[in-house]
């Protein structure tokens, strides 16, 4: 229901597809990402929101800076992948799920510490193995490198459908959202947004 979002994507989310949103830190990405969580939300679809950078009362105090506190999102705060995937796989599956961000996530079916090659890749491959089972749309923000490449191994842009890139300068209101890889659609189409005090407006 966000046009420019919508026309990035090739059209939408698809269901049981794996995403991945990278972007330079402040740009805006858990911003888009609440407004387009809250939107499917209010259209009646099960939706959770899973930030391992902030506690969940910073993602509603956000959310309701945004006006969307009145929206049905699940919210909860949490790094571990066995606890998330055990939480969503009992009952009904989520229509979509946010994942912020793949960097801060552990699987406890490998050793090291979360950020690794290693452990973003075994957590990654766990959520995206859920999300093609149960029909559920995973969405994964993917911190980005000082060269501007996402953080982590180049494994995890193979192994989901699509690959975004949220651009622009902090200092300026413009952002662009393109997609670098899109297994559902073209590459060729920007969405352009404003960030201004109540988020992103569309352009």
């Amino acid at each position: 229901g966000i046009a420019e979002l919508d026309r990035a994507l090739g059209g939408g989310l698809v269901n049981g597809s794996a995403t991945l949103i990278g972007g330079d830190p402040g740009i805006g990405k858990s911003t888009l990402l609440l407004q387009a969580a809250a939107r499917i939300a209010d259209a009646g679809h099960d939706v959770a929101y899973v930030s391992g950078e902030e506690a969940a009362d910073q993602v509603r105090l956000r959310a309701h800076r945004l006006g969307l506190g009145a929206s049905p999102v699940q919210l909860a705060a949490a790094t571990s992948v066995r606890d998330i995937l055990s939480t969503f796989g009992s009952g009904k599956p989520p229509a979509l799920l946010v994942i912020d961000s793949i960097q801060t996530m552990h699987s406890d079916v490998i050793e090291g510490a979360p950020g690794t090659v290693s452990q973003v890749r075994a957590s990654a491959q766990e959520l995206i193995r859920f999300a093609k089972e149960r029909g559920t749309a995973l969405i994964l923000v993917g911190h980005v490198t000082k060269d501007g490449t996402i953080a982590g191994p180049r494994v995890l842009e193979h192994m989901v459908d699509t690959v975004m890139s949220f651009e622009g300068e902090r200092s300026h209101q413009y952002r662009i959202l393109r997609a670098i890889k899109n297994r559902f659609g073209g590459t060729d189409e920007i969405g352009v947004f404003a960030m201004e005090t109540a988020g992103l407006s569309e352009v």
